[in-house]
């Protein structure tokens, strides 16, 4: 079983309605004009596209920020890029950032419910489910909603802590994949407190005990792998538009390991 895992495009624009100069749009507008389109560069995920659909995974794996500000025609940039792989036949799991789902307005929520649909099989209030593939169990969860003007946090709430609590308890017929933006293994929260999340603290008690074998993840914009020897553990790919990287994880029945393989694009 192969997965390959991107995340983090972050397409940004400018403004799309006036009531982005009064609601926290303003902020990601702002830091798109000044730095981030001088950091990411969209033609980075055409070549992510491409080399999945060369090496055609069982799966690819999305974990969210494909925009700024969560503005539609952001959403826009993305999914055009992305349609290659949408015809391809290739399953395509896909969860939102924080940048997904950066403020309240209703064409804005619309604009993400309509990127999960388009991307998925399944849309944004089915969350949390489980989806299987290829001999693994796909735990897919939402960690991100609005937040106030100065925090980028995610949470995970009790709906989906219990969700992911009640599946584990179950017997462990297969490796379990959980998916969603945020790490859930953060190891300096104090530092990151304007960036980490909350809720999560059952749930990766999970990973760390191996009841949950591998999380992907993305927000953190550089790739790492806090993984053992058996390949189980934490995952994110980076930001594929800043570092132009994305992750190739391959797992063995034979030999019940996780085998990682960071993909530089550039």
């Amino acid at each position: 079983m192969k997965i390959i895992h991107f995340s983090d495009p972050h397409a940004g624009g400018a403004a799309e309605d006036w009531m982005a100069y009064i609601d926290k749009r303003w902020v990601g507008v702002f830091n798109y004009r000044f730095r981030r389109r001088f950091q990411h560069d969209l033609t980075l995920l055409e070549k992510a596209v491409t080399y999945i659909l060369e090496n055609r995974p069982d799966i690819a794996v999305c974990t969210g920020d494909l925009t700024s500000t969560g503005q539609p025609g952001e959403f826009e940039k993305t999914l055009t890029i992305m349609k290659p792989l949408l015809n391809s036949g290739i399953p395509l799991i896909y969860v939102p950032g924080n940048h997904d789902c950066y403020v309240r307005l209703r064409k804005c929520r619309e604009a993400v419910e309509n990127a999960v649909r388009e991307l998925c099989d399944y849309e944004f209030n089915d969350l949390p489910l489980v989806k299987s593939f290829a001999g693994c169990d796909f735990i897919v969860v939402n960690e991100s909603g609005p937040t106030n003007l100065f925090s980028s946090r995610g949470h995970m709430d009790k709906k989906t802590s219990d969700f992911v609590l009640d599946y584990c308890s179950q017997p462990k017929n297969r490796p379990r994949i959980i998916v969603g933006h945020y790490p859930l293994l953060e190891e300096h929260p104090l530092l990151r407190f304007r960036h980490d999340m909350g809720g999560h603290q059952q749930v990766a008690k999970l990973l760390r005990e191996k009841n949950i074998d591998i999380s992907l993840c993305g927000h953190i914009h550089k790739p790492f792998a806090k993984i053992d020897n058996n390949g189980r553990g934490e995952y994110s790919a980076g930001s594929v538009t800043r570092n132009g990287t994305i992750a190739e994880i391959e797992f063995s029945s034979q030999n019940n390991i996780f085998k990682y393989r960071k993909i530089n694009l550039v």
